[in-house]
């Protein structure tokens, strides 16, 4: 990929409601959506501005520790799933949102994330450094 020592990697998370967000849409419009989401994406691509991109399917689970104990769901609590990512090389976080502001999906409601990958975990980062506990 062309990308230059000054890029930065940041990963593109695209929220929606699942089904529901596409499913007033007919079939004719659902294609011309897809074709405007791989246009968007290519264009990222021959740019050298993405490195690479999936969607996520909507079954899978959610893991965490409730009152000691691990639990999976899903829940039927969540009314915002990933529905897939991209994972961008650019200069900074103004033009990683700048791209984000061009997603096909905003009308339909998608939301889009904007985060910075870290080299190492901010909240470790802290750790490093200190003396173990004894």
């Amino acid at each position: 990929m062309g990308s230059s020592p000054s890029s930065s990697s940041y990963l593109l998370l695209f929220k929606n409601a699942g089904p529901a967000t596409h499913a007033h849409l007919t079939a004719d419009e659902q294609a011309e959506l897809m074709r405007r989401w791989n246009a968007w994406y290519d264009g990222l691509a021959a740019k050298g501005k993405v490195d690479h991109g999936q969607p996520l399917a909507l079954a899978g689970r959610v893991v965490s520790m409730r009152e000691g104990r691990i639990v999976d769901g899903p829940y039927a609590e969540t009314k915002e799933a990933v529905g897939g990512y991209f994972m961008l090389r650019v200069a900074d976080l103004d033009e990683a949102t700048a791209i984000a502001r061009e997603c096909p999906g905003l009308p339909l409601g998608v939301t889009v994330e904007v985060r910075p990958v870290a080299a190492v975990s901010p909240v470790l980062e802290g750790v490093r450094g200190r003396p173990p506990a004894r």
